[in-house]
């Protein structure tokens, strides 16, 4: 039986691409490659149909079909959690259960666009709860910058209270450090309240900040894992100095993966040539990369590769 995902889950949980072919189809033969490359890369676990992952441009048979292809690759290496976020309650309650019958070890779930208010988000979240039933580990995703949607460190306490089987918060808010302190803060001064996992996402672009002020991982879907698996093992080593050197060698990278509606094609571009897909289009409508954009990136690689020398690193 797949190990459900809970609070103490930590690492890096890659958020995985989709492969598409030219022609817009899902790639299988790259997804297995993809897998191979996130394990190799020593990742704890994988997150699967999030919104880097271009799930809002699949059908219900494609993700499906998509889900069940890579957990039966991953073939309990790693837990796969299955970002299963739709307007519809029906929906979503469809393709948890799906997921978790595929052997998915829990489920990512963003509120809905349109919750202006912290009761309207604990309601939402406590009918999506109900309708999943008490056995479905939950990730709430953090990610305003998309949903629209702000959830305040006492509500997402709220939640956390009164429905065990949420387990883990993914940070993306941006700003958002102050909200990190304080969920993390909050069951030291209130022994009632769980400790729950917290991931977080932005490419890792606040990384050795988020980690200072008590992230457990990262789950983000940077091209270079490998990076995020070394910093954070250096962090929690009491090697903070030389997890921030590494970071900062990366560091251009990770902003330029960044670029709000670009960075995905940037992102499969890369995971391309380091021979991870074998395809790096984006499902249309979406970004594609010009000769310019190729060029710059070429430069970019280039120098991360020597820097990487000059350091030793």
């Amino acid at each position: 039986m797949t190990e459900r995902l809970n609070e103490d889950a930590k690492g890096v949980y890659i958020i995985s691409a989709t492969p598409f072919d030219d022609a817009g189809m899902i790639d299988f033969s790259s997804a297995d490659s993809l897998v191979e490359f996130y394990i190799d890369k020593n990742v704890a676990g994988m997150t699967i149909l999030g919104m880097m992952g271009e799930a809002v441009k699949m059908s219900v048979n494609e993700a499906e079909g998509f889900m069940s292809h890579m957990i039966k690759r991953v073939n309990g290496r790693v837990p796969v959690v299955v970002g299963i976020s739709d307007p519809g309650t029906n929906n979503l309650a469809s393709l948890a259960k799906f997921s978790m019958n595929a052997g998915a070890a829990g489920v990512m779930i963003a509120p809905i666009s349109g919750l202006k208010t912290e009761e309207a988000i604990y309601n939402y979240f406590a009918q999506i709860i109900e309708a999943l039933g008490p056995d479905i580990p939950v990730c709430y995703q953090d990610y305003p910058q998309t949903t629209n949607v702000f959830i305040s460190p006492s509500c997402f306490n709220r939640l956390v209270r009164d429905f065990d089987q949420l387990v883990m918060f993914k940070h993306e808010d941006c700003p958002g450090l102050g909200k990190l302190t304080s969920i993390r803060q909050a069951p030291e001064k209130d022994d009632s309240l769980r400790r729950v996992s917290i991931l977080v996402g932005n490419g890792g672009l606040y990384l050795p900040e988020e980690l200072a002020r008590g992230a457990d991982g990262a789950m983000t879907g940077f091209a270079f894992p490998e990076m995020l698996v070394e910093a954070i093992d250096l962090h929690n080593a009491g090697k903070i100095i030389q997890s921030q050197d590494l970071f900062d060698v990366y560091l251009p990278m990770v902003r330029y993966e960044q670029q709000v509606g670009f960075g995905l094609a940037v992102r499969k571009e890369i995971l391309r040539r380091r021979g991870a897909i074998a395809n790096s289009a984006t499902r249309a409508p979406g970004p594609k990369l010009s000769a310019v954009d190729h060029e710059e990136l070429t430069g970019l690689l280039s120098r991360l590769e020597n820097r990487l020398k000059e350091t030793g690193m």
